[in-house]
């Protein structure tokens, strides 16, 4: 049995079909470039065989298990623990099987599409994962997980990763990264310095992490210039490992571009008090600009994922934490939010601010006008909610006509579940074989024009834009 169609995701019939094809044909065997994502940066250190598939493919894969939870299944069954330590489930082989039996509640989705690659082109699966299937595919996943080529590093090999990026906090020691350097294994994983931990003051973590930020950076992170000072440190540390981006992710996309005078007393306020709501937004907003100034000194892309509203059910974040799929797409103003931070930097040639948004209806009437005249600002390709095949369908059609692709930047998957990193890849470039075919059958781009722009789209954007 088959799992994938070959030309899945492709127009159904006639030229277009047989010129998508040769497209993908033609990027098929490219190398990744995954500039952004959120892999686990251990498992390259230690290149530590993966535990079971329960671990690969249910545990750390919100997309999983937000699903699951829907059909009301319970977090601890999946084995996912509380901040308690709890869990129910302790047996990978029980968490996995709950998986297989309700594996049919993920057709038509982006991740029945990933995991059915995962299973076909990785692990040789040729079987459908139902509940009569879960303990002969289990067997052969573990198997597989006990050899040499399944290795973390092996994998990553195989998968023809030129590049990939993870992305820290601030505080992160780096270890893993250092790991990396000091051996002798010839990938390349780098980097992304994420200060939301050092930036939100709702966070209600915010203050104990500004003393550990002034420990970790000799500097007095709890005054304002030395805040400033102990971000241009860590930012540099991130770069000697790699990094050439920093991602900032934030409710709105407000931006504010105060007197320093102004932002030292607006910091001020946030110490004395973190949970005014007001002035948390209006620091979050400030640093954005901050972050943008120091951004032009130090080259590091910027990136900002806006309009999450995070941890919706507040029963889930405080049994569970953050990061359990009830973050929930809002509606987000760029326009007037963004204007303060462009007024300082938007003109900058050499200054790149990739923006990535979970509003659909900004792509057309904001950001591809927005990118489509700001030297500084390029968009980020469908995320989140909307990294499915028509959800970059729509992408590419909302924003192609006002910012055309060389304003975009390529693909990344943005993901934590290792084994998804070629299925997602696949599926980006088989999307834009067919958008690129369409335009070509109906008279509005040049075949040759396809061809060159393919390439691009798969491979040199993603280069060029995050200075890889």
């Amino acid at each position: 049995m088959i799992l994938l169609d070959e030309d899945r995701l492709f127009p159904t019939e006639g030229r277009g079909r047989e010129l998508a094809r040769a497209l993908f044909d033609s990027v098929r065997d490219l190398p990744i470039i995954s500039p952004h994502g959120h892999t686990d940066p251990r498992w390259l250190a230690g290149n530590e065989r993966f535990g079971n598939p329960a671990d690969l493919f249910v545990t750390p894969d919100h997309y999983v298990f937000r699903m699951l939870y829907s059909q009301g299944i319970r977090l601890e069954d999946l084995g996912i623990e509380t901040l308690a330590g709890e869990k129910s489930a302790t047996d990978p082989r029980e968490v996995w099987r709950l998986f297989a039996a309700h594996y049919h509640v993920f057709r038509g989705t982006p991740s029945r599409l990933w995991i059915d690659h995962s299973l076909q082109e990785v692990f040789g699966v040729e079987k459908g994962l139902s509940a009569e299937t879960a303990d002969e595919i289990y067997e052969q996943i573990s198997d597989c997980l006990g050899r040499p080529e399944f290795l973390p590093r092996a994998l990553f090999d195989r998968f023809n990763i030129e590049v990939i990026a993870t992305t820290e906090s601030p505080l992160d020691t780096l270890d893993h990264h250092a790991r990396v350097a000091a051996s002798d294994w010839g990938g390349r994983m780098i980097s992304t310095y994420r200060p939301d931990a050092v930036m939100d003051p709702e966070n209600p973590d915010f203050l104990n992490n500004l003393k550990v930020f002034s420990e970790i950076t000799g500097e007095d992170a709890l005054s304002w210039d030395g805040y400033l000072k102990a971000h241009r440190k860590r930012r540099l540390r991130f770069k000697a490992y790699g990094a050439t981006a920093t991602d900032h992710g934030h409710p709105t996309a407000r931006t504010e571009n105060l007197s320093q005078q102004a932002a030292r007393e607006l910091f001020n306020a946030v110490l004395r008090d973190p949970t005014d709501a007001g002035n948390a937004e209006m620091f979050r907003a400030q640093m954005l600009t901050e972050m943008a100034r120091m951004s032009l000194d130090d080259g590091l892309v910027m990136q900002i994922h806006a309009g999450s509203r995070r941890n919706h059910s507040s029963a889930i974040h405080r049994r569970f934490g953050a990061d359990k799929g009830f973050d929930i797409p809002g509606r987000t103003d760029f326009v007037t939010a963004l204007g303060p931070l462009l007024d300082v930097v938007g003109h900058e040639p050499d200054m790149t601010v990739i923006l990535f948004t979970l509003d659909e209806s900004s792509y057309g009437r904001e950001l591809a006008p927005l990118a489509g005249v700001y030297p500084a600002l390029k968009l980020g390709p469908a995320w989140w909610f909307f990294d499915s095949a028509d959800g970059m369908r729509r992408f590419r059609e909302m924003t192609t006509e006002t910012a055309g692709f060389y304003n975009t930047v390529g693909f990344n998957d943005d993901t934590r579940a290792f084994c998804s990193i070629p299925a997602r890849h696949d599926v980006a470039r088989r999307v834009d074989c067919a958008f690129l075919a369409s335009l070509v059958t109906s008279g509005r781009l040049g075949e040759t024009d396809a061809f060159e722009v393919v390439q691009d789209l798969t491979y040199h954007l993603a280069k060029k834009a995050y200075r890889l």
